[in-house]
C-alpha cells in the first residue's frame, strides 16, 4: 500500500469545495518552494480555465520562468490578470486539437527559453462531446484534447526535458487524467476513431484519459534512468469549463448526486495533485505512479466506476503503453524513436 502522506486526515471525509483539503498554493507553502525555482522553467497547458489557471497562479509563486499554453488567449489574459509578467509569466497561443499550433507553440517556447525546459505540466481536457468529431488533422476530439496533442507537444520539448536535467533538479512530466480512465480500455490500432465501432461520448473520454496515464508510465519507463520523470494524476471531481459540452441533464444529474456533491473541489484544491507532483520532494528522482488526493494512489476495486478510488488493472499495462506509444507516432507524422 501508498504511504497516506501528509494530508491523508483531511481527505477521510470531505465537505465538498471549499473543505479542508488543501489547495495548490498550500502545497507550495508545504513544501517550501516560494520563490525558490528562480532560473527553472515550466510549461503549462491549458491555462485558460479552471484547473490550469490554478496550477499556473500557485506555481507563479515559486519564481519560475512559466509559459502557459493556451487555444483561447482573451480568455487566458482575463483569468490570469494579476500573475502575467512581461519576461517571467507569458501565454503561448498553442491548439492542442492542432498538430501546427502544437509545433508552431513549441517553436516559440524553445526560442524564448533558450532550449530550456524543467517541468511540462498538461491540464487541458475536453469531455462530452455529443456526436463524434475530428480535429483538423483527422483524429477523434477527446483522443486529440486529452492525449494525443500532448503527446506531440512532450516529442517536441523532449530533448529540453533531457537536456534541463541536474543532480540536484530532475526534470518532470505532469499529466492531468482522471479516475475516468478507470473504465476505459484502449481500442484497435485502427479504431482511435471510432471508424469501426459505435461512438459514444463517455467511451471516448474515459479511453483518451487512460492513453493520458499510459504517456506517464511510458516516458517514465523510457527516460526516467535519465533523470527525466512523470506521473500521472485525477485532479478530484471539479465543477470547471470541461462540463460545457455535456447535455444539460447529464451535468444536473451529476452536480446534484450527494456523493459527487461530498468529493466535490474547488478549482485551486483540484490542482493541489497537480502542483505536488510537480514540486514535491516525494516525486524527485522517481515517477511512472498514477496520483489522486496528494497522494500515491492505491490499489481500488476493478469496477470500472469513473468516480472510483484507487489504480485498476488497465493503469499500468507495459504491453499496451507500448502499443499506444508507438502508434502515436503514426498518428501525428512522427518518426518513431
Amino acid at each position: 500500500m501508498a504511504s497516506p502522506g501528509r494530508y491523508a486526515d483531511v481527505h477521510q471525509d470531505p465537505q465538498g469545495a471549499g473543505d479542508a483539503r488543501p489547495t495548490a498554493l498550500q502545497i507550495i507553502k508545504d513544501e517550501g518552494v516560494e520563490g525558490k525555482l528562480a532560473g527553472k522553467v515550466i510549461v503549462i497547458t491549458g491555462a485558460s480555465s479552471g484547473i490550469g489557471v490554478e496550477t499556473a497562479r500557485a506555481l507563479s509563486a515559486t519564481g519560475a520562468t512559466l509559459f502557459l499554453a493556451a487555444r483561447n488567449l482573451e480568455k487566458a489574459n482575463r483569468n490570469l490578470a494579476g500573475i502575467l509578467e512581461p519576461g517571467r509569466v507569458s501565454l503561448v497561443p498553442l491548439d492542442l486539437d492542432s498538430v501546427k499550433s502544437i509545433r508552431a507553440g513549441a517553436e516559440q517556447i524553445l526560442s524564448a527559453s533558450k532550449g530550456q525546459v524543467n517541468l511540462l505540466i498538461n491540464s487541458a481536457g475536453i469531455m462530452g462531446i455529443p456526436e463524434r468529431k475530428l480535429t483538423e488533422d483527422g483524429i477523434e476530439a477527446h483522443f486529440s484534447g486529452n492525449y494525443l496533442g500532448f503527446y506531440l507537444l512532450f516529442q517536441l520539448l523532449k530533448q529540453s526535458l533531457l537536456a534541463s536535467v541536474t543532480p540536484e533538479f530532475s526534470s518532470r512530466v505532469v499529466i492531468v487524467s482522471s479516475s475516468a480512465h478507470r473504465a476505459g480500455s484502449l481500442p484497435a490500432s485502427d479504431d482511435y476513431n471510432f471508424e469501426k465501432s459505435e461512438y459514444n461520448h463517455e467511451a471516448a473520454y474515459n479511453n483518451a484519459k487512460l492513453a493520458a496515464v499510459y504517456l506517464a508510465n511510458r516516458i517514465e519507463h523510457l527516460y526516467g534512468s535519465q533523470g527525466l520523470h512523470a506521473t500521472s494524476l485525477h485532479p478530484g471531481a471539479i465543477n470547471t469549463d470541461i462540463s460545457r459540452n455535456l447535455p444539460k441533464e447529464a451535468l444536473d444529474a451529476i452536480m446534484t448526486n450527494p456523493y459527487v456533491l461530498k468529493i466535490l473541489k474547488s478549482p485551486a484544491q483540484g490542482a493541489a495533485t497537480t502542483v505536488w507532483a510537480a514540486v514535491g520532494k516525494e516525486w524527485e528522482n522517481k515517477g511512472g505512479k498514477y496520483l489522486e488526493d496528494v497522494k500515491e494512489a492505491d490499489r481500488g476495486e476493478d469496477d470500472g466506476q469513473t468516480f472510483g478510488v484507487g489504480w485498476v488493472k488497465q493503469t499500468y499495462d507495459p504491453e499496451e503503453e507500448s502499443r499506444v506509444w508507438k502508434d502515436s507516432f503514426k498518428l501525428v507524422g512522427l518518426q518513431e524513436q
